[in-house]
Formats: structure tokens, sequence, C-alpha cells
């Protein structure tokens, strides 16, 4: 008898709900995606659409067509009738007995949840502390891909020590992003960021903020700051896709600035907003 325990509940493997041989439970094979909505409107659907498919060609998962996804995600947003939304969505590899290779006939299994986008408006205007941490993450973090432990860890070591987010540093000594987040700085009114590469996220709300740069003439430089030089920066602000910007005012127990976010950072959010017009 091929047998199956659930908390303390035996049953038969084969009783069992496909669920619970989803392969992005047992080894996070799957990639995901997460858009917003302003006041009815969903933000860069396009740009997500087309990382989403980048995601799933970059782990080979196949059986699902992009288009199918776009209109559960365009439906399910309607019927929740949620101006402001947060609609989060992924695609495993599919539900089989544990092996770590696949069948390449394997149905994909999607979920979508949508909920209201929480309030940052206290972030937004008193500003958030970050702290460091190693970056342990594998070597593909521009796959949007289920495999977030170390993010996690990350995340949780900053809630312990009282701040916001964690800033990933790698073992170079580098900054690469947030656990949750893109990261910048504004140095002698210039805008820097790490380049894009097979170690950062192509953020979508960083490809916008690069566009507010260049719309209200802020240089960009893209370089990898240490944690001195980013500790010592006239600004500093993430971009995540549910709160768009959000100024950072410590850093490491350093205070950024004098403490409250910058102008320029203001500047930014104001242009950013332009586009979700």
């Amino acid at each position: 008898m091929k047998l199956a325990m659930v908390d303390d509940r035996l049953v038969s493997i084969d009783t069992l709900d496909p669920a619970y041989f989803d392969r992005g439970l047992y080894f996070g094979d799957g990639v995901y995606e997460v858009l917003r909505s302003y006041n009815g409107k969903i933000f860069a659907l396009d740009e997500h659409m087309e990382r989403f498919a980048a995601s799933m060609a970059a782990i080979r998962i196949t059986g699902i067509d992009i288009r199918t996804v776009r209109q559960r995600v365009e439906q399910a947003f309607q019927i929740a009738g949620l101006p402001n939304a947060k609609i989060y969505f992924h695609v495993t590899r599919g539900s089989a007995p544990r092996n770590h290779t696949w069948d390449p006939n394997l149905k994909p299994n999607f979920f979508l949840t949508v909920s209201p986008v929480g309030d940052s408006q206290k972030e937004k205007t008193r500003g958030v502390a970050v702290c460091t941490y190693p970056d342990l993450r594998w070597k593909r973090c521009d796959i949007k891909s289920l495999n977030l432990l170390p993010n996690i860890l990350a995340r949780q070591d900053a809630a312990d020590r009282g701040c916001d987010e964690a800033i990933l540093v790698d073992e170079a000594g580098f900054i690469t992003e947030g656990a949750g987040s893109a990261f910048f700085a504004i140095i002698n009114r210039a805008l820097q960021t790490a380049p894009l590469s097979a170690n950062i996220l192509p953020s979508i709300t960083r490809k916008f903020i690069v566009k507010a740069a260049q719309n209200v003439g802020i240089a960009i430089e893209e370089s990898c700051l240490t944690p001195k030089r980013a500790a010592t920066a006239d600004e500093l602000f993430l971009a995540v896709t549910t709160k768009d910007i959000v100024p950072v005012v410590k850093f490491d127990g350093t205070t950024i600035g004098d403490g409250a976010p910058g102008a320029l950072t203001q500047a930014l959010t104001t242009e950013f907003l332009k586009f979700t017009l």
C-alpha cells in the first residue's frame, strides 16, 4: 500500500488531491509575477507578461500560453472589482510523484489571487529603515522563480532587527538589490543603481523609474555600490511593485540625509505616478 501522512492522518497516496504533488511545493519548480492596479487600471501589464513569459521559457515550462495567462489575469481583476489591487499569480510545472526530472507532457498548474493593495502612505511620508544581509540566492536571479528561501531569511532578519527591508550584498561586497525590491541611491544629483545582470531581477518598476529620471533631467549611472558608499548617499529609495517608490531614511543604523525623504526622490515619485494615469 502506498501511504501518505497529512498531519496525523494516514491515507492512501492514491486518494490525495493532486495539489499535494505540485512540483512547486516539492522543488519551488515554478515562476511567478506580482502586478498592481492604480484606480482601476493594471499598471505595466505588457511588461509583466513579457517578463513572465521569459521566466517560463528560462526554466522550460511549456503547455500554457502567455495569452491564456493574460486573459485570466484580466478576467480575475475585472470580477474582483478592486480599483487598487495586488494581483499575484504563479505557474508551476505541474503535479506528479516526486522526482527531480519531469515528464515533458506534464500539465502546468496555475494559481492567482487578487487582493487590495496595502496602504503604504506612512512609509512614503516618513521613509523606512533597511539593513544589509548576505546575498545567498542562486545565480539566476533574473528569473522570477518560486525559490525564495534566501529572500525570506533575509527579510525575517531585517524584521528581527527592526528594519523594513534587507539589502543584499554579494561575495564581492557590492549591493545587488533588496530582498523584495530594487535599490537606488542618489549621489551628487545622479541616480545610481546596479546594472541588470543574471544576479538582478529586471524590475518593471525600475524600468519606469529610469524613464522618470530621464524625464526630470536626473543623470543615471548604472554602477555597483558598497554598503559603505550607500550609507553616505544623499538619498536612498526602494522600488516595489505594490508601493512604487519608497524612501529610505536609515541604512544599517546610519541616517540618510536629514532623516526625511529627499527632494529628488519625491520628484521621481511625482513623475513616476504620471505613468500610472
